[in-house]
């Protein structure tokens, strides 16, 4: 069975087999073999394939990672825990913002507390014209989830479609812009997924409180790990089941 994986991440980065046979020191047809028969590289060769292509070892190869070896990658990934996401200093949200320079990737209901920062919009805007990848969803006012969020967290009926509306409001500048795209989910958002470039903030929801009372985690990727790559698949899940964002 091909690794579509490692196919789709050597093409998205402009890797020909020439190039990662030079770069790993292989002959290219084992490199090919490692694409189209799925065999799996010594982990020197992983190592170094994560890296040229921007994913981890287990996003390419998860067979190949032992159990051991991914609950301690995993335990390495998170870098702190935060008791309440109002917990996490200014200077944390600042420095992920400012270094952000291929991706960010945010899946919320609303996050007005993101368009409180003056420059967040405009910085946004400013990173998808340096060549960012800038993908936000937001909660769908006229869904069913955001509806019952809504009572979960005893803000009352309407309270969090209004809220998202508003945040909306913020973000319009970024209609248009190239390289942002801005969606709608109607999903159970089991977390808030803060992305920026190869760090993480996880906001994780708890029955009856609002976002900023629940813990936060702090992740920094890790070519071995998988706690960073679960979240990220989690995006793409909640990503690919939304639908354009109208204002």
């Amino acid at each position: 069975m091909p690794n579509e994986r490692l196919r789709d991440a050597l093409m998205r980065n402009g890797l020909t087999l020439d190039q990662v046979a030079r770069a790993v020191n292989v002959d290219p047809k084992t490199v090919e073999r490692w694409i189209t028969k799925e065999r799996t590289p010594y982990p020197k060769h992983r190592h170094k394939i994560a890296a040229m292509t921007r994913e981890s070892e287990s996003y390419l190869w998860p067979q190949a990672i032992p159990p051991e070896r991914k609950a301690e990658t995993a335990a390495a990934e998170v870098v702190r825990v935060f008791p309440h996401r109002n917990a996490i200093p200014v200077e944390l949200w600042d420095r992920l913002i400012d270094d952000a320079e291929s991706t960010v990737e945010i899946l919320v209901h609303a996050a007005l507390f993101l368009v409180e920062r003056p420059r967040f919009v405009k910085d946004l805007a400013g990173k998808a014209e340096n060549g960012a990848k800038v993908r936000l969803l937001f909660g769908d006012p006229d869904g069913g989830s955001v509806a019952l969020r809504s009572e979960e967290e005893q803000l009352g009926v309407g309270t969090l479609a209004a809220r998202i509306r508003n945040a909306l409001a913020y973000y319009r500048p970024l209609q248009g812009v190239e390289g942002v795209d801005m969606r709608f989910h109607n999903t159970t958002l089991y977390n808030s997924i803060f992305r920026f470039d190869d760090e993480m903030i996880i906001n994780t929801h708890v029955y009856g409180f609002q976002g900023a009372h629940a813990p936060s985690l702090h992740l920094r990727r890790l070519s071995a790990g998988d706690l960073f790559e679960t979240y990220s698949e989690s995006f793409e899940s909640a990503w690919n089941l939304s639908r354009p964002a109208t204002f």
